[in-house]
C-alpha cells in the first residue's frame, strides 16, 4: 500500500506552494474556500444511524456527519489521531490511555467529553441495539473495557494484548450522549434516527450536518461551523460550505452527470465501459480521470451455507457441498470473466485478499486452473450427473441441479459478472438463475437468510484483517455465508477462529502473517465465497474539484476526505 499511495499522491498532486495534509497529500496553502460540490450514491439511506445499517448511503451519512476517535488514511493506510489528540500503552500491552482533543463540541454547540465515549461504546454493546458494529468493536470475540478517568481521557482495556490496537478504535462513530441516552436507557436505540427524524436532530462532530433529506432524490449538509480540523493555513475546514448529494440508482446515468458537470464525485468507479469516454472527457478537462490499479477486495460469490437454510428441499444434498463450489471455481474462465466483465480492465484473482493488499496477501494462493472436465467429476461425486442426456446435471432424485443467484441491478459489472458464471455454468451442465434487485433489497436478502447464492462487492473497512472480525470469526455479523453463529458450523471454521484470536494476540507481524496465510489456505480449500478477477480501479471527479485524495475504498474513494476538498473559483 505505501508503494501505491505514493504513486496516488504523485499522480493526483493539483495544487502548488503545498505543505503535508491529513489527506496523506500536498494541500496548498491558497485554497479558496466555499462553494459547493454535488456528488451521487445509488441508493438511499436505510437509516440515519451507523449503528444499525451498513449500507453505502448510511455509512456516507455518518462520514459526512460524525467522527471518530481515530481515522486510517485510506491512501497511506496510517492510523491518525482525530477526536484522540495522543495515546500511550501500558506495560501490559492491553491498556490504552487516550488523550481527548480538548474545547470540542458537537455541532449542536454542546461539549464533547470522555463521556460521549463511553456513552458510544455502551450503545455499541448493548444487546437492544442489537448494532451491526458490535463486532467489528470486539478482540476475540470480547468487548473492549472503557472508562473516563477525567473529561478529556479515556482508558480501553482489551480483554487481551490485541495486535491491531487503536486501529479498531476507526470502526466507531462518536455519538452525542446528550441526545441519543434517553433512547439507550429505554432500549430503542435501534429506532433512533430513523429516516422520519428531523435533519436539526441528527448531531455530530463531522465536516457537516444534514439539512434536508428528500426520499428517493437527494440529501443536502452544510458546513458545520464548529468542526474541529484547522487547515495547514489555520483556518477552519471544511473549506466547502455545502455537499448535495442526489440519488441515482442507475451506474451508467451517474457517469453522464459527471461527464455533463451536473455532478462532481460519484460513490464508486468509473465501469469499463465508459473508460473511453472519461478518458475523452479528461483530455478535453472536463473531468480528471485517474488511475488507481487493482482494487484490495474482488467482487464475491458465495452461496448461503447456514445450516438448515434448504431443510425440506432435495436439493440440500448438494446445494452447501465444498465440491459444488470448487467445482464452480474450476469451471469459470478467469480470464474471460476478466475480459467480459471488465472489459479487459481486470486481473484474474482466486483469493479475498487481493495482490494489491501487499502487506496480507498470501503469495502461496494457488492459481485455480480453468478445468471444465475436472469440474463434472466433482459434480459427479455428489450425486449431479446429465441422467436424461439433455446435456443438463440432475440430482438422484432426477431434479435439475438450479440454483439462483442474486445480485444488484443497476451495477453493470455485477449484472456481467452474474451472466458470466450463468454462461460458463451451463457449459458444465449446472442450470443458474440471476435475480437483478435493488441495493437495499439485496442486503435485506443477505441478512435475512433468503437467498440460494449471491454476487456481491463486500468491502472491509481496513487491510488489517484483525480488524474485520465480523467477517473471519464464525460468530461475525458479516461472516457472510453463515453470519452469527453462536458456535462454528464446521471444523474448517473453528481452525480459523482459532488462528485468528492467535493472530490478533501476536505482537510478531512475521508470526501475524504466518497465522493469517493459513487462514487463507483454509478458505482456499473450502472456498466458502469464490473469487474470480479484481477490476483495475479508475475514479473520475470533476476539473473543478481540487484537494482530493483518491483511494481504493469503496464506495467513496473520494469523499472519505470530504473535509479537505475544495473547488476551483471560476
Amino acid at each position: 500500500m505505501l508503494a501505491v499511495a505514493a504513486l496516488l499522491a504523485a499522480a493526483c498532486r493539483t495544487d502548488t506552494g503545498s505543505t503535508s495534509g491529513a489527506a496523506g497529500k500536498s494541500v496548498s496553502t491558497s485554497i479558496v474556500r466555499g462553494g459547493e460540490i454535488v456528488a451521487s450514491v445509488r441508493s438511499e439511506p436505510r437509516t440515519f444511524n451507523r449503528l444499525t445499517a451498513r449500507d453505502t448511503t448510511t455509512d456516507l451519512v455518518s462520514e459526512l456527519t460524525q467522527a471518530k476517535l481515530v481515522r486510517i488514511n485510506k491512501v497511506t493506510q496510517a492510523v491518525e489521531p482525530w477526536l484522540a489528540e495522543s495515546w500511550t500503552l501500558a506495560a501490559d500491552r492491553r491498556t490504552y490511555t487516550i488523550r481527548l482533543r480538548q474545547n470540542l463540541t458537537f455541532s449542536d454547540g454542546h461539549p464533547f467529553t470522555a463521556d460521549d465515549v463511553v456513552f458510544a461504546f455502551a450503545a455499541v454493546y448493548d444487546e437492544k441495539t442489537g448494532s451491526i458494529l458490535a463486532d467489528s468493536l470486539k478482540a476475540g470475540g470480547k468487548t473492549l473495557t472503557v472508562s473516563a478517568s477525567d473529561p478529556q481521557t479515556v482508558v480501553v482495556t482489551f480483554p487481551f494484548a490485541f495486535a491491531p490496537g487503536v486501529r479498531l478504535l476507526e470502526n466507531l462513530p462518536i455519538l452525542p450522549r446528550h441526545k441519543l441516552e434517553p433512547a439507550l436507557k429505554a432500549g430503542k436505540l435501534a429506532d433512533a434516527w430513523g429516516l422520519s427524524t428531523p435533519p436539526s436532530e441528527v448531531v455530530g462532530m463531522g465536516p457537516f450536518v444534514l439539512r434536508e433529506y428528500t426520499p428517493g432524490q437527494r440529501l443536502r449538509f452544510e458546513r458545520n461551523p464548529r468542526y474541529w480540523r484547522r487547515a495547514p493555513d489555520g483556518g477552519p475546514l471544511p473549506y466547502l460550505d455545502r455537499v448535495t448529494v442526489d440519488v441515482i440508482p442507475d451506474q451508467n446515468a451517474e457517469l453522464l452527470r459527471l461527464e455533463s458537470g451536473q455532478i462532481d464525485t460519484m460513490s464508486g468507479e468509473v465501469v469499463p465501459e465508459s473508460y473511453a469516454t472519461m478518458k475523452r472527457a479528461a483530455g478535453e478537462g472536463r473531468v480528471q480521470l485517474l488511475d488507481l490499479g487493482p482494487v484490495l477486495w474482488a467482487d464475491s460469490f458465495w452461496f448461503n451455507l447456514k445450516p438448515g437454510a434448504f431443510a425440506g428441499d432435495a436439493r440440500a444434498a448438494w446445494l452447501q457441498r465444498d465440491e459444488l463450489r470448487r467445482a464452480i471455481s474450476m469451471a469459470v474462465d478467469r480470464k474471460a470473466f476478466a475480459d467480459a466483465v471488465f472489459l479487459g480492465a481486470g486481473e484474474p484473482v482466486y483469493s479475498f485478499v487481493t495482490p494489491a493488499n501487499k502487506e496480507w496477501y498470501w503469495t502461496g494462493t494457488p492459481a485455480t486452473p480453468h478445468d471444465p472436465a475436472g469440474a463434472k467429476a466433482l459434480l459427479a461425486s455428489i450425486g449431479l450427473t446429465d441422467r436424461n442426456g439433455d446435456g443438463l446435471m440432475e440430482d438422484a432424485s432426477g431434479q435439475p441441479a438450479r440454483f439462483s443467484i442474486v445480485t444488484q441491478k443497476g451495477r453493470p459489472r455485477l449484472e456481467r459478472g452474474a451472466a458470466v458464471v450463468r454462461d460458463e455454468l451451463k457449459k458444465i451442465g449446472l442450470t443458474v438463475d440471476v435475480a437483478l434487485l435493488d441495493a437495499n433489497a439485496v442486503i435485506e436478502r443477505l441478512v435475512s437468510g433468503r437467498y440460494e447464492a449471491a454476487m456481491y462487492p463486500i468491502l472491509p473497512t481496513d487491510t488489517d484483517p484483525g480488524t474485520n472480525p465480523d467477517f473471519w470469526f464464525s460468530s461475525g455479523s458479516f461472516h457472510l455465508w453463515n453470519m452469527s453463529q453462536p458456535k462454528p458450523a464446521t471444523d474448517w471454521e473453528r481452525r480459523i477462529d482459532e488462528l485468528m484470536a492467535q493472530q490478533i494476540g501476536s505482537a510478531d507481524y512475521a508470526e501475524r502473517k504466518r497465522l493469517f496465510d493459513e487462514v487463507q489456505q483454509i478458505l482456499y480449500e473450502h472456498q466458502p465465497v469464490v473469487y474470480f478477477a479484481a477490476q483495475k480501479w479508475y475514479v473520475a471527479v470533476s476539473s473543478r474539484l481540487v484537494n482530493v485524495a483518491p483511494a481504493l475504498y469503496q464506495p467513496l474513494p473520494v469523499l472519505w476526505a470530504a473535509d479537505t476538498i475544495a473547488v476551483r473559483p471560476r
